[in-house]
């Protein structure tokens, strides 16, 4: 045999040993077993001893870590003290979004949906992105959305987010120096 031969014949009696050692193996996992929402899927991991603990907090695992909380990101609090008289269905500060849940004023046939999707942390403009829907129902209860582009209500909505965000961070600021 040549020398070439032997080589590509070790390889592959290397590959086919390799590639029947489990360890090597993708591990099955049940769809059915893991939870769909974040906050579920936080729990159990806690439970079966996946989470973090206080001491691994403490000393730090090898490196700098740097946690953020949604009570210190002024676009997200402001948002939410903003839409605080919807009902809201999502609110996913790890996602960076908040969905309404269908608002219809008094007497009116409309409704609508807000959706903010946060783009960056900063207090601009395009850190935002905000969808509007609208439904209108007929008494009949036949309901037809649309999704309102570059609306009125996204407009306001985006400024006063906007402003609101830059009190609160004057505000935190305000209160570091003290």
């Amino acid at each position: 045999m040549t020398k070439n031969c032997k080589l590509f014949l070790s390889l592959l009696t290397l590959f086919f040993t390799l590639n029947s050692c489990e360890a090597f193996k993708p591990k099955k996992v049940d769809t059915r077993d893991i939870p769909i929402q974040g906050s579920e899927r936080a729990k159990k991991n806690i439970k079966e001893g996946r989470g973090t603990s206080i001491d691994s907090l403490i000393k730090g695992r090898g490196g700098s870590t740097n946690f953020e909380f949604s009570s210190s990101n002024p676009m997200w609090r402001a948002s939410l003290e903003i839409l605080d008289f919807l009902p809201l269905t999502t609110v996913d500060y790890s996602g960076g979004m908040i969905i309404s849940d269908w608002y219809t004023g008094d007497g009116t046939d409309e409704a609508i949906k807000i959706a903010i999707r946060f783009m960056s942390n900063e207090i601009r403009t395009d850190s935002l992105k905000i969808i509007v829907h609208k439904k209108k129902c007929s008494p009949d209860r036949n309901c037809k959305t649309a999704l309102l582009k570059n609306s009125k209500i996204s407009q306001e909505l985006r400024g006063t987010i906007l402003k609101k965000a830059s009190e609160l961070e004057r505000e935190s600021k305000g209160k570091k120096k003290r």
